[in-house]
């Protein structure tokens, strides 16, 4: 995937929006090594008002996790023990992170023409000695997702409290970069290029993990879903 950017990479124009630098440096990492990882990058404000949803939310809102696709999803509780609750917009703090991920697809679609058509994500929640095994959230050539979005929403993490992404970049996936899940931390990355994984921590560990699609309907299926 990410030799297909050599052709499409474009000069970076002045953009009329407060995270210009911020999407300007996700553009270039992604087009010169396929992956961007940015501490404390989120916005304050929209950290905060995420954060306090979180905290307000009723824990019933969260599901087992699973793995698979359409009528094939399964849960597999030796791949991932987290639970997760799909951000829909239905809040405020949803609807501002919405918006926000959706500047971000308009940028980098004007700068890496990535034909980036739709945006899915949703909050996860790792309690204590969860874990994700090592899995790639596209397969090649599936051309589902495209690119993968992570943002860390943990105040105070101490290294002590482990629960890092591992985020495997070597020419045989044996090469990982551990990522601190800190609060605010943005990690970007093509989704079907980048193995990774997230080891158990001891305290609760709380994300945003999403996944930017092309439109890769054909006459017998919309994908993504209508």
């Amino acid at each position: 995937m990410q030799k297909h950017l050599n052709t499409a990479f474009n000069q970076f124009d002045d953009f009329d929006d407060n995270q210009e630098t911020l999407f300007k440096r996700i553009a270039k990492d992604i087009y010169s090594k396929g992956y961007s990882i940015n501490p404390s990058a989120l916005s304050e404000n929209l950290g905060n008002n995420l954060l306090w949803h979180l905290s307000t939310m009723n824990e019933e809102k969260f599901e087992d996790a699973r793995i698979g696709r359409d009528n094939q999803l399964m849960k597999n509780n030796f791949v991932r023990s987290d639970e997760i609750c799909w951000i829909t917009g239905e809040s405020n703090a949803g609807r501002e992170w919405l918006h926000w991920t959706r500047q971000l697809k308009e940028f980098l679609n004007q700068r890496l023409f990535l034909g980036l058509f739709s945006f899915e994500s949703h909050f996860s929640h790792y309690s204590p000695g969860d874990f994700y095994k090592r899995h790639v959230d596209a397969f090649k050539g599936s051309e589902n997702r495209r690119l993968s979005i992570i943002v860390y929403l943990n105040p105070d993490w101490l290294p002590e409290n482990e629960g890092e992404l591992i985020l495997y970049t070597g020419e045989h996936n044996g090469e990982g970069i551990k990522v601190r899940p800190s609060f605010g931390t943005i990690v970007v990355f093509l989704s079907e290029d980048f193995p990774h994984e997230v080891l158990p921590a001891n305290r609760d560990r709380y994300s945003i993990a999403g996944w930017f699609r092309v439109n890769s309907s054909t006459e017998y299926r919309a994908d993504p879903p209508l």
